[in-house]
């Protein structure tokens, strides 16, 4: 009787505690996909994943409308919502088109709001035109994977094996490729986009609903306590300046900024310019974890070689191409990722966008300060505080360049002004420009005459 009367205590506590467990409500996370798919989009999606970590969520439900955006981002997306251990239900408020439609198939549900679209995944530049079949074939591949990812059914039919897919490959990859004909659903020639009421059909929707009570009734959890994501100012910062629109302007201004400061030795305003950008830079790619400390030395060390190659070693030789290889590196190199271990967590294609923005800034930022040094100081009141607009007198010392500058080479004069490396020298109460080869040389200093090139003196100091 007494180990009766434990068994039947047991199974008692047992049903209690399994009514009060299904009583409790569910957690669900909450993240509105609002906007193009993009780094700061990524951003945010890492963040609204940890917040349903930490508050051990039981569902993670996305609500979508967003017309696509980059592949590279929609990629990482999707690789985040397939390994993710609680399920991820998308509601497509509206649309999930190209890169949203990745997305939303990642998920383990898909519900649809009656009105709502989802696919045409092609991809395409920002004019809207096709890229070549190198992209297509490698959205096709990550769309046909993340259809298989959510398996089949194998159907044995005598000696035939068919395999039922809950979402068809096919059909999926039809979304990017208008090459692929399904009969009675898509003709070559067209790029697939599926209805609501089409997408259920067809397995790309497992249930319409008109908002977010309605998808978690059909999920079995109308009474959960919703928990949603909201971007801090921090995040929207950071997201605003993860922008590759804006990091392409902030490379602009930190190649401006120096190249204007090399015009004018010292630190100006065109250091703080070149400074300033340079930190909003590499600071929100630091913070995200994209850039190392490793990188951000590639892109230092760069500028201090080009530093040292025009006041050390005057010319263009190894010191300068070092500085500008590295320089560029490390810009590049802080937008692709990190190292993970064994193998790369970057990709070749990603490496080459950031070249190739890298590049692309770099090029129009040069092209633009040769423009502004030509063009730009006017006879304005801006134009005359930026240049040299006085008559240069000869009675007042100044003389033009002689031909006969190397009849001075091995002679004797004195520092007029601080070299620094340019400067002013005087030959027998004569004024000439001249550089130091050795660094700096101060006010009234000896100095030798050892060479001329290009109109200039070059000199260094008596006692060296």
């Amino acid at each position: 009787m007494r180990k009766l009367a434990v068994l039947l205590t047991i199974t008692l506590l047992a049903v209690t505690n399994s009514l009060v467990a299904s009583d409790s409500p569910s957690r669900v996370v909450l993240f509105e996909m609002n906007e193009e798919v993009s780094p700061s989009l990524w951003v945010k999606t890492q963040k609204a994943f940890e917040l349903a970590q930490r508050d051990s969520a039981d569902l993670f439900l996305i609500k979508m409308n967003t017309y696509g955006g980059t592949v590279v981002d929609a990629d990482s997306i999707r690789t985040r919502i397939l390994n993710c251990t609680i399920p991820v239900v998308a509601f497509v408020d509206n649309n999930a088109a190209s890169a949203g439609a990745l997305i939303a198939i990642a998920c383990d549900k898909i519900y649809m709001r009656r009105s709502a679209s989802i696919g045409a995944a092609t991809v395409v530049n920002q004019s809207g035109e096709a890229m070549p079949d190198k992209y297509q074939s490698y959205m096709r591949g990550i769309m046909r994977a993340t259809a298989e990812a959510h398996g089949c059914d194998t159907l044995i039919n005598g000696n035939d094996t068919i395999y039922k897919w809950r979402r068809n490959p096919q059909i999926a990859e039809a979304m990017v490729d208008q090459d692929i004909n399904i009969d009675g659903l898509i003709e070559a020639g067209k790029v697939l986009t599926f209805t609501a009421s089409e997408a259920s059909e067809h397995g790309f929707c497992d249930g319409l609903a008109e908002n977010i009570g309605e998808v978690l009734e059909l999920e079995g959890r109308p009474n959960a306590t919703i928990s949603e994501y909201r971007p801090t100012g921090l995040d929207k910062a950071l997201g605003w300046l993860l922008n590759p629109a804006l990091q392409g302007l902030l490379i602009m201004a930190i190649i401006g900024g120096i190249y204007f400061e090399m015009q004018s030795p010292g630190i100006g305003f065109p250091s703080v310019i070149a400074a300033g950008a340079a930190i909003l830079y590499f600071a929100p790619l630091y913070i995200e974890g994209l850039a190392a400390h490793w990188e951000i030395a590639l892109f230092v060390l760069g500028i201090i070689l080009i530093i040292i190659e025009l006041f050390a070693f005057p010319g263009f030789g190894v010191c300068g191409i070092s500085g500008i290889v590295l320089a560029v590196a490390g810009l590049t190199l802080a937008m692709v990722g990190n190292f993970d271990g064994s193998m790369p967590a970057i990709s070749p294609d990603n490496v080459l966008k950031s070249l190739l923005l890298v590049i692309l800034s770099s090029s129009v930022s040069i092209g633009l300060c040769l423009w502004i040094s030509s063009k730009f100081y006017t006879a304005t009141i801006f134009g005359n505080r930026l240049s040299l607009t006085a008559t240069q007198q000869t009675d007042d010392g100044f003389v033009a360049v002689s031909p006969n500058l190397k009849q001075f080479v091995g002679q004797k004069a004195k520092a007029m002004t601080v070299l620094r490396p340019s400067g002013k020298i005087t030959i027998e109460g004569r004024i000439f420009d001249a550089k130091s080869v050795y660094g700096f040389i101060d006010k009234d200093v000896d100095v030798e005459i050892t060479g001329c090139e290009a109109g200039q003196l070059f000199v260094k100091p008596i006692s060296i």
